[in-house]
């Protein structure tokens, strides 16, 4: 396969701090890739220094071949963008900023425009300030779609959708893919990406930690279960099950984080006089700090507040 995107110990600098360190990716045509981290982790400094809209302080980047600080009109010709926070001019409709952005490209296919304005029910004739973030959103993804391009980067692009919508979303990233274009997504929301991506790769603190099959996100996902019961219920009983981790015992309110499947613990829990059972998957911030910890990065390393 190609690699549409390639890395080669890609380096952002902030002064005293490092928003990307030593960055390798490898990113092949016709897979959705999913950038995942926490807040701050990194993701929009990655994106933004791959096409050259900050220039790294070492390392290099490739877009379809080319050396992004080589030739980054080359490479912003094949791509679609949207940036974590999509903002434009407040008096222009949505219609208007379409337009805009489709005679950049020296036009686009109009009833594929109109397809996905129908489809991401957006009304183009509100001006953007006007917009709710939900709204301001669509017009984002519509205007990095319209001219379908080869590549496309997309910084947390279900931000601010409502599910429906969402779901609209997915089904025309399948539709892109299955075209034999290239998605390049970042998110914080785990199960978003595990549903959407081939392949992903977790940053934290501005370092990749794991770059592999979206299936290896199951290592990660895991359930923080809260049990009430009648009476006391002995802690060690729940211990020794597999995939269970962390348990603690409050009254009669048993705590546990469970890996894997749910139902040994449901088998165990229905021995005793069960009152309420509660079971929540845990922000990604949880996750990464309880899978890489929660110690400070090194100094001169990340600035926490660089996403």
């Amino acid at each position: 396969m190609t690699a549409i995107i390639q890395t080669d110990k890609l380096t952002k600098s902030y002064g005293e701090h490092r928003g990307i360190v030593d960055v390798d990716l490898a990113v092949e045509q016709g897979e959705v890739f999913g950038f995942l981290g926490p807040n701050g982790a990194g993701k929009t400094t990655a994106i933004r220094t791959i096409i050259d809209l900050i220039r790294p302080t070492s390392g290099k980047a490739f877009v379809f071949g080319i050396e992004s600080t080589v030739d980054p009109v080359a490479i912003h010709r094949r791509i679609g963008y949207l940036p974590g926070e999509f903002s434009l001019y407040d008096r222009l409709t949505g219609s208007q900023t379409l337009t805009y952005f489709a005679n950049l490209r020296g036009g686009v296919d109009p009833a594929y425009q109109a397809s996905l304005i129908e489809r991401f029910d957006l009304d183009p004739t509100r001006r953007f300030k006007e917009l709710s973030k939900g709204n301001k959103q669509k017009v984002g993804l519509v205007a990095a779609l319209q001219h379908k391009p080869e590549l496309l980067l997309l910084d947390e692009p279900t931000s601010g959708l409502d599910p429906l919508v969402q779901q609209t979303f997915f089904a025309v990233l399948r539709e892109t893919v299955a075209d034999g274009h290239t998605v390049f997504l970042s998110s914080h929301v785990l199960s978003e990406v595990e549903k959407s991506c081939d392949r992903v790769a977790i940053i934290r603190d501005g370092r990749l930690v794991k770059v592999d099959r979206v299936d290896a996100l199951r290592d990660l996902a895991h359930h923080q279960v809260e049990l009430r019961f009648a009476g006391p219920v002995p802690a060690e009983a729940f211990e020794h099950i597999e995939g269970v981790s962390d348990v603690s015992a409050e009254d009669h309110v048993l705590r546990l984080r469970v890996t894997g499947a749910i139902a040994p613990v449901v088998q165990v829990a229905a021995r005793y006089e069960l009152l309420d059972f509660v079971s929540r998957e845990p922000s990604l911030e949880e996750t990464f700090l309880a899978e890489y910890g929660q110690g400070s990065a090194p100094a001169g390393e990340v600035a926490s507040h660089v996403s």
